[in-house]
């Protein structure tokens, strides 16, 4: 326990903090980044959607949903399953 204090007080220790963001997963050339913001012991589903633009310009959308989830991971998948979902349905349309 002490460890813990003394890492979570200097930058040390192996956890990344509860709202960082995941690694980036590949589908149809878009990226999907969960980046989940805690809420009283639950996560609500949020991140980002991205993609290379035609000039090289990384375009971004914004991926909110009212969903809260109890665990990270079981959030990180959720957001994952609903922007594949997202990308299908809507494609390079989300960012006009």
């Amino acid at each position: 326990m002490f460890k813990k204090l003394l890492s979570g007080l200097f930058g040390g220790g192996d956890e990344k903090p509860k709202d960082a963001a995941a690694e980036p997963v590949e589908y149809k050339g878009f990226q999907i980044v969960s980046e989940p913001a805690e809420l009283g012991g639950l996560y609500r589903v949020s991140g980002w959607i991205r993609k290379p633009g035609a000039d090289g310009e990384l375009l971004e959308h914004r991926f909110e949903r009212s969903d809260m989830v109890p665990g990270r991971e079981a959030c990180d998948q959720l957001m994952i399953s609903k922007a594949q979902r997202f990308i299908d349905e809507v494609g390079d349309e989300m960012f006009t």
